[in-house]
């Protein structure tokens, strides 16, 4: 059986740590999670998959990060896999922003900090 990768991305390690040890715990045997401390970082996660041809299961990241921020990951996410399930998980809250970036990129969710992980996990299975 073929792990789902599952991408997270936050600026914040320690919520970074705690976030992906409780989705390994919730999500199961069938996934694997991966985390990036920036979108830099990330980007080049993502160049890594491509190159192997890999799509990754879900991406779940945050908006406001120094340097490239998360709707700048999101985008290239999808322009590169359009398949993976896009999360944002924030605590920004400008409503029309949000509502604006999942109309542009048809988002899974949007959830807000702190979050139910029961709840992120869920939209990472499409459920």
């Amino acid at each position: 059986m073929t792990e789902r990768l599952v991408l997270c991305v936050d600026d914040e390690a320690v919520l970074l740590l705690a976030l992906r040890h409780r989705l390994e715990s919730i999500l199961g045997p069938g996934y694997k999670v991966e985390t990036a401390l920036s979108g830099e970082s990330a980007l080049k996660t993502l160049d890594g998959l491509s190159a192997a041809g890999l799509e990754p299961a879900a991406v779940v990241c945050d908006w406001r990060m120094p340097g490239i921020k998360g709707d700048t990951v999101l985008r290239e996410v999808r322009s590169r896999f359009c398949r993976t399930r896009l999360i944002l998980l924030t605590g920004y809250t400008d409503r029309d922003d949000l509502l604006a970036l999942d109309s542009e990129l048809g988002l899974a969710g949007i959830l807000q900090k702190p979050c139910d992980v029961r709840d992120l996990a869920d939209l990472i299975r499409g459920q």
